[in-house]
């Protein structure tokens, strides 16, 4: 086993990305213009920026409370601060923003549900420690190829708080420790389904193909009136008549989809069809790519369905397909307050130097000072698959030639010493097929599942509205 190498990394995926179509370093110029006004909240006319107090003083517009979720406040500022961000992330992705009212109502749905999330996570003790969103900032500085120091600077002088940012990388991790525990810890995949799973592969691995797939989602409480299921339905079936007549499938996402992926265009990205929900693919079946598949119904509400595009999948990826694996074995430091990392990585140059004069075996360094529970095996992880290791490793892992010691190398884990011992490509074992199925399976099950759970909390939380209130 790999440890903490494989430790799974989806919970800074959606960071990362937002950072990428945010504060890309690559970008000018800045996505937030000196003179763009903040969207107004719903039901209120747009507030200039700030005010000119009698002494010349700047003051920021009076907040207010736009929404209460149990019992904390939504204010006014919050959602224009929000609503500002969707925005500059939807020009990002070249998907015309809706209206500001339409977009300021989207965002202040989705904040609910975050906050009911939040709420839920503090009630029943997830955290998220100060180490972890450090590791966190610096991979989202190095997505862009820039230091920490540098993305403060730039998101500071788009306008956006440093602070702010930090604590929504924060909360972001924190929502998907939520979802892990809440959601995917939970899901079952019984030895039958993989059985059967793999025999369908088996008879289809040659024409797999994969689908880019976009969706409107309309939710419905579970327990919701016919006269609310109709109307629904009804306006599903206005927005499948818009697109028939040329509207933008992103940008009506972006205005009425419930689902997590609305402010991304509803893109669910490319996914092999044992990724998607079994309605999903029924509903797809010959549909051309630009086309909208009829309405699906499902627990959560009506699916409106576009598919982007189609294209051959990976042959026999699960029917024990040749793969590469490699034995690989590292020495693990980690920055602390005695060792900041100058020191770190100046203690690993010396490792390198000693193994590389023969000096001392690498397994000895790794048994002396490895941080990494490996360290006791002479830092060996045994043969890994691609993907087993985070990204950072696997790439410098990749570079080496067999007996080479890389130089430090970072990850989110803390800084390594790698050593490449063999490599192999050999097929897949019937185990690790299996092992495949299951983590096939289990993505399959794991967005219904998420999306019925978010229906069922969003329908219990308390909320209420005060949009028309004037402050």
């Amino acid at each position: 086993m790999v440890s903490t190498l494989r430790a799974p990394l989806c919970a800074l995926l959606s960071v990362v990305a937002f950072a990428a179509a945010g504060v890309s370093a690559q970008q000018a110029p800045s996505p937030r213009q000196p003179e763009a006004a903040a969207p107004a909240a719903p039901g209120t006319s747009a507030p200039p920026a700030a005010r000119q107090a009698p002494s010349g003083r700047t003051t920021q517009p009076v907040d207010r409370i736009i929404a209460v979720v149990n019992d904390e406040v939504i204010t006014a500022n919050e959602l224009r601060s929000r609503t500002l961000l969707a925005e500059v992330q939807l020009q990002r992705q070249k998907i015309a923003p809706p209206p500001q009212d339409v977009l300021a109502r989207q965002v202040l749905e989705r904040m609910i549900v975050d906050r009911a999330q939040l709420q839920l996570a503090r009630e029943t003790g997830v955290r998220v420690d100060d180490a972890t969103v450090n590791a966190a900032m610096m991979r989202i500085a190095e997505s862009n190829n820039i230091t920490v120091p540098a993305l403060r600077q730039r998101l500071e002088a788009e306008g956006i708080s440093f602070a702010q940012f930090r604590e929504d990388v924060r909360q972001d991790i924190l929502l998907n420790r939520l979802r892990e525990r809440e959601v995917d810890s939970r899901l079952q995949v019984s030895d039958s389904e993989i059985d059967n799973f793999i025999a369908d592969q088996s008879g289809i691995s040659a024409d797999a193909e994969e689908v880019n797939l976009a969706q409107i989602l309309l939710r419905v409480p579970e327990n919701a009136t016919p006269q609310r299921l109709d109307e629904t339905r009804q306006r599903a079936d206005d927005l499948v008549a818009q697109l028939k007549g040329g509207a933008d499938f992103a940008r009506l996402a972006a205005s009425y989809s419930n689902a997590a992926e609305a402010l991304q265009g509803g893109e669910l990205g490319w996914r092999s069809t044992d990724r998607l929900p079994t309605l999903f693919i029924d509903a797809i079946k010959g549909v051309k790519a630009g086309d909208v598949a009829p309405i699906v119904r499902s627990p959560n509400g009506f699916h409106i369905l576009k598919v982007l595009g189609r294209r051959s999948a990976v042959a026999g990826k699960l029917a024990g397909a040749p793969v590469q694996q490699t034995r690989v074995r590292h020495i693990l430091l980690r920055v602390t307050d005695v060792t900041p990392e100058p020191d770190v990585k100046r203690r690993l140059e010396e490792f390198k130097v000693r193994i590389e004069a023969g000096q001392i075996e690498f397994g000895t360094l790794a048994r002396l000072h490895s941080v990494d529970p490996s360290g006791s095996r002479g830092g060996d992880l045994g043969w890994v698959y691609p993907g087993d290791t985070v990204p950072e490793f696997e790439r410098a892992m990749n570079a080496l030639k067999i007996g080479e010691v890389s130089g430090p190398v970072q990850s989110p884990f803390g800084w390594h010493l790698i050593q490449v011992n063999e490599r192999r490509t050999e097929p897949a074992s019937a185990e690790r097929s299996r092992q495949a199925a299951r983590q096939a399976l289990r993505e399959r099950k794991s967005e219904e599942a998420y999306q019925d759970w978010l229906r069922q909390l969003r329908d219990k939380t308390y909320v209420e509205y005060r949009l028309e209130e004037r402050s």
